[in-house]
């Protein structure tokens, strides 16, 4: 096994093909892995993210389901209390509503629930979020309900080589995580990813961008656009990005320590801004940092609404524009 400053040999991947990458990876190492959803198997799945497992593994390790979110993650949860370790996908997070009792009520609490005597191992793949076009309930950012949740981890990926290197990890890990692919950039760039299986710790956030006059804490697809308005505030004003990676451990010491660093301080994310993790995110700063904040802490989020269709969708994402104007919000106060 490789870690991230081992490297050698790399391959030119995209963000879907790192995840399926990652999947082969883990697959390869362990007969335990077996990956399983919707047209997850001889169509490689509706994103390709499964494609040639099929072909490679066979259709007991990579298993074609019914339709059917509850049955497939149940279905999961029994395999990993028997000693599997099953990625099962939800086709997009906009149905993985069927599936949210078996993830809540079991995946998360069986540790719990056995005193220890059990566990979940078992990582809820699902593409998320908006910006693709997609019909109603194929858009969510619904990545609250889960940070909720004690027992479970989030992991939201925004490049190629963490895509790949988280999901080892989240595999590998002895209890549920969902891992949330923002579909959005699948393939909207490409990345040198080391060709050997290797992995990055979950619960640790990534400086994108050093800076000194305010922090922008995002993730997902977020995390790129942020970057985006960073570069065009270049000049006026010194942005840090920090991608948060991991929203459940949260890396509240990065966090914090970045803040302390500039006094000032945003967060993006493309969920609703109710009840969405920059409420969460501000407090932490509030209770942490408090005699550093220089200005109030500005959310640059979704609206809470119901995700619209194509006409508005540009509107109601943020985009860089809107980034950088709320950027300009926080450090102009």
């Amino acid at each position: 096994m490789s870690t991230q400053n081992q490297q050698s040999t790399t391959e030119d991947l995209t963000l879907v093909q790192a995840v399926r990458d990652g999947l082969y990876g883990e697959m390869e190492r362990s007969e335990d892995v077996i990956v399983m959803g919707e047209d997850v198997g001889k169509n490689g799945g509706v994103f390709r993210a499964t494609e040639g497992l099929y072909d490679e593994f066979g259709g007991d390790r990579v298993i074609d389901t019914p339709l059917a979110e509850s049955g497939i993650v149940g279905t999961a949860i029994g395999m990993a209390a028997y000693g599997l370790r099953p990625v099962p996908e939800i086709q997009f997070m906009g149905f993985i509503y069927p599936a949210f009792d078996q993830i809540v009520s079991h995946a998360a609490r069986i540790r719990t629930r056995s005193r220890g005597r059990f566990s979940c191992p078992m990582v809820v793949r699902a593409p998320y979020g908006g910006g693709i076009r997609a019909p109603e309930h194929h858009s969510e950012s619904k990545e609250a309900f889960f940070v909720h949740e004690p027992g479970l981890k989030v992991v939201v990926p925004s490049t190629p080589t963490d895509a790949k290197g988280l999901l080892a990890s989240a595999i590998r890990d002895p209890d549920p995580v969902v891992f949330l692919e923002p579909k959005l950039i699948y393939r909207a760039f490409r990345e040198e990813v080391a060709e050997d299986t290797y992995t990055t710790p979950l619960g640790e956030a990534a400086i994108r961008r050093e800076g000194s006059d305010v922090s922008v804490f995002t993730w997902g697809a977020m995390a790129y656009r942020t970057l985006e308005a960073a570069e065009e505030l270049a000049g006026e004003i010194d942005v840090e990005v920090v991608d948060l990676r991991t929203l459940s451990p949260l890396d509240t010491d990065t966090i914090v320590e970045s803040f302390k660093k500039t006094g000032r301080g945003a967060v993006v994310h493309e969920a609703p801004k109710t009840g969405g993790l920059a409420g969460e995110i501000t407090a932490t700063i509030q209770e942490e940092a408090l005699l550093y904040q220089e200005a109030p802490i500005k959310r640059i989020t979704g609206f809470d609404t119901p995700f619209p269709l194509y006409a508005l969708e540009d509107y109601y994402l943020p985009e860089p524009t809107r980034i950088a104007d709320g950027i300009r919000d926080v450090v102009n106060f």
